[in-house]
């Protein structure tokens, strides 16, 4: 097959795709403009931010779109289904790397850590200050949407010694039941319930119009004073206004890895108030970007390439 990586990705990677005998074409700075004259002569097209638009799917040769990522909210899906293109993610692949991201931020925030290092470099001692941290331990965690990311956010936490605890609708799989019980997880029935009672609220659902904003004023002000609000999911999760108004207005801390109006490259800059905000530790969207995650999502993309000869195509979304 004749296959178009449109976003960075490892070499050992294109070489493994190449030595199985395609033919490979690895453009990581094309942009989602190009993409549609790009894609005029392949079979497969590979991206992992890049915006794959409905003009992409315009009467060309492309069978197989893979997002090397956990979403496809970057990929116009019903043109692709209109287009008889099916589209492929790697789930689950980066969720060690978020998970790690999730904790660190909590970790961080209680013991501002940044702030430490800010003032240290300007010669500033402070001890006094930085003395007051909390600590993790026997704090409870809420955690929003256990899917492969939330369990291992779960596993990370009760190792730290807290209480975990978690929004759980009714009728789950045996194997989450399971997942639950084992690491001693407190379901409650609504979102609002679990805002109440977290010292820490961590968000991980995917975008979409049930979760748009799901992070928003009646949550908000149901946390204690004190609570720690943490998104590396999606922006679109958290309504900024109404967080900005209520790290103003309430005893609150958040830590976030991706806002609004980040840049859509790797680099650039960025005009947010969320992202300014003295209460709020802000990451650059890093969630996956460690070499492990990155090799774990190179290789499923390759196991999804290899799937195609098959009847059995692997993490198909349409």
């Amino acid at each position: 097959m004749r296959i178009l990586i449109a976003d960075p990705f490892p070499k050992t990677a294109v070489e493994t795709l190449v030595s199985r005998g395609h033919d490979v074409v690895h453009h990581p700075a094309a942009s989602s403009e190009q993409l549609a004259a790009a894609v005029a002569d392949v079979d497969v097209l590979v991206v992992r931010s890049t915006v794959v638009g409905a003009q992409v799917f315009d009467g060309k040769r492309l069978q197989t779109v893979i997002r090397a990522g956990a979403g496809v909210n970057t990929i116009d899906v019903d043109a692709a289904r209109r287009a008889g293109v099916r589209v492929c993610n790697t789930p689950g692949q980066n969720a060690a790397a978020v998970a790690e991201l999730t904790l660190g931020l909590m970790l961080a925030i209680d013991r501002k850590i940044a702030d430490n290092v800010i003032d240290l470099r300007a010669g500033r001692w402070n001890k006094a200050l930085y003395s007051k941290a909390i600590g993790l331990k026997g704090r409870t965690l809420g955690i929003v949407g256990i899917g492969s990311i939330g369990k291992e956010v779960a596993i990370r936490a009760s190792a730290f010694g807290m209480y975990v605890a978690a929004f759980h609708r009714p009728g789950g799989s045996p194997e989450k039941e399971a997942f639950y019980d084992a690491y001693r997880i407190t379901r409650y029935p609504s979102v609002e319930e679990l805002a109440g009672v977290s010292d820490y609220l961590t968000i991980h659902v995917p975008a979409g119009p049930s979760t748009e904003g799901l992070l928003g004023e009646p949550i908000l002000k149901l946390l204690k004073p004190g609570s720690v609000v943490l998104n590396l999911s999606r922006s679109s999760i958290v309504d900024e206004p109404a967080l900005i108004r209520a790290l103003d207005e309430q005893d609150l801390w958040a830590g976030i890895d991706v806002f609004a109006d980040e840049p859509a490259g790797s680099s650039g800059s960025i005009d947010s108030a969320l992202a300014r905000h003295p209460r709020v530790y802000g990451t650059h969207h890093i969630g996956a970007s460690t070499s492990q995650a990155q090799d774990a999502v190179s290789n499923a993309v390759i196991d999804i390439v290899d799937s195609l000869a098959t009847d059995q195509v692997l993490y198909e979304v349409t």
